[in-house]
């Protein structure tokens, strides 16, 4: 089999404070194979942008990697110096954020990023770097790239600002992008085309992508394989039409319940009571129990690992070998 381009073991992300130590990502691994979409989705609050940002060292201090590591082409890289990694970061690891206006300075044109980051990673002069900024722009669906190459970010719509970041971050070629709620700002018919670029760049390009999204139907429609965080743990990972319509953790079943079907009644959505934990106060055992209607007496006290369940991992005690003998103290 071959080696995935980026493995993840045991990373933990902390803030430390006046009034103590907060685990914003608590001991998760996970890993991307080439030309792989792994899906991250959560709650807001879960550790989902916090993972990525640890990923490509973009860390706000007093935030620090205090565990585990991270491997891109089995190159550790969580601990290179802030140059080296900065180098990676726009050589090997492409980056498409929310928000495409705080990728793009207003100051300059679309071209000027375009070019600036193809010389600064290739070896290509300032003519070469122009005509596969144009490229570029004409891959990501920009109408006149020769001309709307010279315009700047204002003269573009939300959904045209975003094709240029995703041309922005494909533009050395990475191993690996990392798309942080990419369609979240974008109305849903813009929403669709980015999904079906991204999707296409993939699979024209051969990247592995790390899409982290709030939304289900954005995973189901993108991803390979799909992480379910919540409190900072990763509580549910498998092949994504598995989770979806076989979801094995109580978290992942409350969020696809939550989801509205064509022809559904409003009346059959689930939701999940409560909410998302602040990180100074994580409940004992598994960080879920006050919030899920299965949960029983070693939920409150012991935190699960993942654990095998058919294709998936779910870190549930509903799926101990035990768990049928604890079954009788389950509260409703």
């Amino acid at each position: 089999m071959a080696s995935p381009v980026l493995q993840v073991d045991n990373l933990t992300v902390e803030f430390p404070g006046r009034r103590g130590t907060l685990r914003a990502v608590d001991d998760i691994s996970f890993q991307i194979a080439e030309g792989e979409v792994l899906g991250v989705v959560g709650e807001s609050g879960a550790g989902k942008s916090m993972t990525g940002t640890a990923v490509i060292g973009l860390l706000e201090p007093p935030g620090r990697i205090s565990g585990g590591s991270v491997h891109l082409e089995g190159q550790r890289i969580d601990n290179l110096p802030h140059e080296q990694m900065r180098r990676i970061r726009g050589d090997k690891i492409g980056m498409i954020f929310q928000d495409p206006l705080t990728s793009l300075n207003p100051l300059y044109t679309v071209g000027f990023h375009l070019t600036e980051t193809i010389r600064t990673h290739t070896d290509l002069s300032e003519a070469q770097a122009r005509r596969r900024a144009i490229e570029l722009l004409n891959e990501v669906g920009i109408p006149a790239p020769e001309q709307r190459i010279d315009q700047y970010p204002h003269h573009f719509s939300g959904g045209m600002r975003q094709r240029v970041v995703i041309a922005l971050a494909l533009s050395a070629e990475p191993k690996l992008v990392i798309a942080d709620e990419p369609t979240t700002a974008l109305d849903v018919s813009i929403q669709a085309q980015i999904i079906q670029l991204l999707k296409r760049l993939c699979r024209d390009h051969g990247t592995s992508v790390m899409l982290i999204t709030h939304d289900m139907g954005v995973i189901a429609e993108t991803a390979d394989r799909v992480a379910v965080m919540y409190a900072g743990r990763i509580v549910e990972v498998g092949p994504v039409r598995e989770v979806v319509q076989n979801a094995k953790h109580p978290y992942t079943e409350g969020l696809m319940g939550a989801i509205p079907k064509i022809g559904g009644r409003t009346e059959d959505l689930v939701q999940i009571t409560g909410s998302m934990p602040r990180l100074s106060q994580i409940p004992s055992g598994c960080a879920f129990h006050p919030r899920c209607p299965q949960a029983f007496d070693r939920c409150t006290q012991e935190r699960p690992e993942l654990l095998p369940v058919g294709d998936s991992k779910a870190a549930c005690w509903l799926h101990a070998p035990e768990a049928a003998d604890a079954a009788g103290g389950r509260r409703g």
